[in-house]
C-alpha cells in the first residue's frame, strides 16, 4: 500500500496548506480581516482587567468593604463595571476607523475587572464575595480569554488582503484628520506586505492623497508598553540581567514545588491543587535545566526553553497556585511576567543578532 504524500490528508488529498488556504479565503469572504493590533488590544483589555481586580480587592481591604447606598440598597461595584463596558462598546460602534480601539480596550478592561471581581456572588447560593476560589477562577478566565485571542490570530501569517485591509482601515482615520508620520509609516507598510493584492493600487493612492497631520489621540497604554520594551532591551544589555532573571524562573519553580508540598495536608479538593502547583513546577524546573543545557551551546534555542518554562508556570501553575493561596500568589505571578519580559527582550536581541551578525576583521 503507497503512503499518502507528505502534507496530505487520507480523505481527498488536499494538503495542510490547501486546508487553510481554504479556510483563510472563507473567513475574508465574510469580511473577516484580523486587525494587526489585535492582540495588542486584547492584551490591553486583559492586562487592566487583572489590574482592576487586584487594586479594587486592595482598596476595599484597606478601607473596610464599605457599602455605596443605603436604605436597603447596595449599589455594587459589577453595576459599574457593566456600565464602563457599554460605554467600551459605545465607542467602537459610534466611531469608524481605528482611533477609538486603544481607549476602548482600556475602559473595557476597566469595566471588566469590576464585572468579574463580583464572580463569587453569582457561583454561590449566599452571595459570598469572599469565595476562596475566586482568584482561581478570575485568572482561568482572564488566560482563556488571552488564549482564545492568541488562537485567533496565532502564528499563522496575514493573507495579503488582511495587510491591504489594516492599510485602509487606517486610511478610514485618515482621510478625515489627517496621518501622522508614525502612522503614515505602518499604513505603507501594511500596503507594502499586501503586494498585488486586489485594490493595492487604489489604496496606494488613497494613502498618498491624506494630508500630514499630528495630532493624535492619546494611547497612554501603548506609551507604557513602549516604555517597557524599550526598559526591557537596555536591562538585557547587561549581561548578568538575562541570567539574573533565569536563576529567578529557577527558584520560582521550585518554591512552587514547595508551595504545593506545603499544601497537601489540606482538603481533598486542596490536595488537587496542591498536586497541580507540584507537576507545573516540576515541569518549569525541568524546561528550565533544558534550557540551561541548550544555552551553552546554542543561546536562542536555550532561552526558547526558558520561554518556554515561565509560560507553563504563568498559564498552568499559578492557576494552581492562586487556588491555594488567594491574591497572595499575584506576588508570584508578577515575578513570572518580569521574568517572562527579561527572557523575551533577550530572546529578540539574541535573533537580532543572529540575523545581522557583526562583521571579522
Amino acid at each position: 500500500m503507497t503512503a499518502p504524500a507528505a502534507g496530505r490528508s487520507s480523505g481527498d488529498g488536499m494538503t495542510h496548506h490547501d486546508v487553510r488556504r481554504a479556510a483563510t479565503d472563507g473567513r475574508l469572504r465574510l469580511g473577516l480581516a484580523r486587525d494587526p493590533r489585535g492582540t495588542e488590544h486584547v492584551g490591553t483589555f486583559l492586562a487592566v482587567a487583572a489590574l482592576t481586580v487586584l487594586v479594587t480587592r486592595a482598596l476595599l481591604a484597606a478601607t473596610g468593604y464599605p457599602q455605596l447606598g443605603g436604605g436597603g440598597l447596595h449599589v455594587a461595584h459589577v453595576l459599574w463595571g457593566g456600565l464602563l463596558m457599554a460605554v467600551a462598546f459605545g465607542l467602537l460602534l459610534l466611531f469608524v476607523g481605528p482611533a477609538m480601539r486603544p481607549l476602548a480596550a482600556l475602559v473595557g478592561g476597566v469595566g471588566f475587572g469590576l464585572f468579574v471581581d463580583e464572580v463569587g456572588k453569582f457561583v454561590t447560593s449566599d452571595n459570598d464575595y469572599f469565595y476562596e476560589p475566586t482568584a482561581a477562577i478570575v485568572y482561568a478566565t482572564i488566560v482563556a480569554l488571552g488564549l482564545l485571542a492568541e488562537a485567533v490570530h496565532g502564528r499563522r501569517p496575514r493573507d495579503p488582503r488582511e495587510h491591504l485591509a489594516a492599510a485602509v482601515d487606517l486610511a478610514v482615520a485618515g482621510v478625515a484628520g489627517g496621518f501622522s508620520p508614525a502612522t503614515r509609516d505602518r499604513a505603507e507598510a501594511h500596503l507594502a506586505a499586501a503586494g498585488d493584492a486586489p485594490g493595492a493600487a487604489e489604496t496606494a493612492a488613497l494613502l498618498r492623497s491624506v494630508e500630514e497631520d499630528h495630532a493624535e489621540l492619546p494611547d497612554p497604554v501603548g506609551a507604557v508598553a513602549r516604555t517597557t520594551v524599550d526598559l526591557l532591551h537596555r536591562l538585557v544589555q547587561a549581561r548578568f540581567v538575562p541570567w539574573l532573571a533565569v536563576g529567578v524562573l529557577v527558584g520560582s519553580s521550585v518554591l512552587s514545588v514547595a508551595r504545593g508540598i506545603r499544601a497537601w495536608d489540606g482538603s481533598q479538593d486542596l490536595r488537587l491543587m496542591a498536586a497541580g502547583a507540584v507537576l507545573g513546577g516540576l515541569f518549569s524546573t525541568a524546561l528550565a535545566v533544558v534550557g540551561l543545557f541548550r544555552v551553552r551551546t546554542d543561546a536562542v534555542p536555550g532561552y526558547r526553553w526558558f520561554r518556554r518554562a515561565v509560560l507553563v508556570s504563568v498559564l498552568v501553575t499559578q492557576f494552581f497556585l492562586f487556588r491555594l493561596s488567594e491574591w497572595d500568589a499575584s506576588w508570584g505571578l508578577v515575578v513570572d511576567l518580569v521574568v517572562l519580559g527579561v527572557v523575551s527582550a533577550e530572546l529578540a536581541t539574541l535573533r537580532r543578532a543572529d540575523q545581522h551578525p557583526r562583521p571579522v576583521g
